[in-house]
């Protein structure tokens, strides 16, 4: 059993205030493998007042400061990744070779993104030319970072190094569920030399930490990223205090695959969905297929889905590993067998774990088809590997399908037609479109619309979420 039981506050790894303990569950084999300690106010107060004493002074640190500590995290990240990799692959049960070129990666081109928007960004500037009035960009303040297990390390640099670049202080809440990558990360800060208090890391559940750094008057803005339920109680925690809030919450994406899409769209559609084990927010959950080639997109979806192995995280190939928990296990078992009951014809996976295994937290690669999108599997997200196809005949009615949803995080749509790909992708309702498997790149925006949150994260747009924007007239 491995003893992770310190916090990270002011510099230094502490005892919690009050002994707590929590044992981490291996998915893979739901045997606990770590134990951390579930913070409590005392522990929270003790970071926020160590990120408040630590900002009076990091607030003015220099643009060459930070790129110098960055730099240094970056090489030090590089040389450790084969260690985060590692604690991704057990807190997640993600198999080695994803948690490497997906997982692990992600971590380091955020760093190496965020390096360079610090070296282009100007923090002061005239309004215009001729004015009297200058435009300043100041670090908000004290940042509270809530986020998700799905991928760690992926969102932890989406929050940690823009707060910092911006001047900002902070405190880290992961996942009590995926708590490894966090602290793994907390010793690279240490070991790059960090100012004490500039970051500070606390492990909790959402009721307990995370509802108090929400809530807590002595911190400025909290960056969150998780389901809209855990949001939208973030959202009122943080009324009173008037603080700015920045989520990125649920999905439940369209994949509209029209009949000129290239040959292999609907088995990349269906990887695309099955990849982390279906627990991606942007995951394209719903694909929507043009009728002229729904059989024949219906055989291939089958095929693909029953061609994606299941096994244990520890073998290297491409196959997929267990989902988070118990409970995430039996919220997809629900789900697929309310497919069953709603009348959706079920063509690959169904309820139950694979064959060969007995325990852990697998999940068959499901598929079903003839889907309506008032059914429960087309309107809740899953955030397991569960495709549902729906057909469409009109552009306008896969427009609408694809709309109709109170989420809207990150659509995909496969055309050879360059022009209904750019017709199609200004009417969709999401923060992110990828026109036939093009990915965004580096520095892009990512955030949602409606019910999946507001702000943006990743690059020039990530930083400015955690910047305050001052005018001064009468500058000359």
């Amino acid at each position: 059993m491995i003893d992770k039981k310190k916090f990270y506050i002011n510099g230094e790894w502490v005892d919690p205030s009050v002994p707590n303990d929590h044992k981490v569950i291996d998915p893979s084999n739901e045997e606990p493998y770590v134990t951390i300690s579930l913070g409590g106010t005392e522990d929270t107060n003790k970071a926020v007042s160590a990120a408040k004493n630590s900002f009076n002074t990091w607030k003015n640190s220099s643009k060459e400061e930070r790129l110098s500590l960055l730099e240094k995290l970056l090489k030090i990240y590089i040389s450790r990744s084969e260690e985060m990799t590692k604690a991704i692959s057990i807190e997640l049960g993600a198999p080695m070779d994803w948690a490497s070129s997906a997982q692990m990666s992600s971590g380091q081109s955020h760093i190496e993104d965020f390096i360079k928007r610090l070296k282009e960004f100007e923090f002061e500037s005239k309004f215009e030319d001729g004015s009297n009035n200058h435009i300043v960009y100041e670090p908000i303040g004290v940042c509270g970072l809530i986020t998700p297990w799905n991928w760690p390390i992926n969102q932890i640099a989406l929050k940690v190094i823009p707060a910092f670049v911006t001047g900002c202080t902070m405190i880290l809440k992961p996942s009590e569920m995926a708590p490894l990558s966090a602290m793994l990360f907390t010793e690279m800060i240490h070991e790059a030399g960090f100012p004490p208090g500039v970051f500070n890391l606390v492990n909790g559940d959402g009721a307990g930490v995370g509802t108090q750094i929400s809530s807590h008057p002595g911190i400025d803005m909290v960056s969150f990223t998780g389901s809209t339920r855990a949001g939208k109680l973030i959202s009122k925690n943080a009324a009173d205090t008037i603080k700015r809030v920045c989520l990125e919450l649920g999905g439940k994406g369209g994949n509209i695959v029209f009949s000129d899409a290239y040959p292999e769209a609907i088995r990349d559609g269906v990887r695309n969905i099955m990849s982390n084990s279906g627990q991606s927010c942007d995951a394209p959950t719903r694909m929507l297929v043009e009728k002229s080639i729904y059989e024949r997109a219906v055989q291939e979806a089958a095929d693909e889905a029953n061609k994606i192995g299941v096994d244990l995280p520890s073998k290297s190939g491409d196959h997929i590993g267990p989902v988070i928990n118990k409970t995430q296990f039996e919220k997809i078992q629900s789900l697929i067998q309310s497919g069953i009951d709603e009348g959706a014809t079920l063509v690959a996976g169904g309820a139950g774990r694979p064959s060969n295994f007995d325990k852990g937290y697998y999940v068959k690669p499901t598929v079903f088809t003839n889907v309506e999108n008032n059914m429960r599997i087309a309107k809740e997200e899953i955030f397991g590997p569960v495709l549902s196809i729906i057909p469409f005949e009109t552009e306008e009615e896969a427009i609408a399908i694809t709309n109709d949803t109170p989420y809207g995080l990150g659509n995909f749509l496969q055309t050879e037609d360059k022009e209904r790909a750019r017709r199609v992708s200004k009417q969709l309702r999401a923060g992110v479109v990828q026109i036939n498997g093009n990915a965004p790149d580096a520095g892009t925006p990512f955030g949602g619309y409606n019910q999946s949150g507001n702000g943006r994260e990743g690059g020039t747009w990530g930083l400015h979420e955690y910047l305050e924007v001052k005018t001064i007239s009468g500058w000359k």
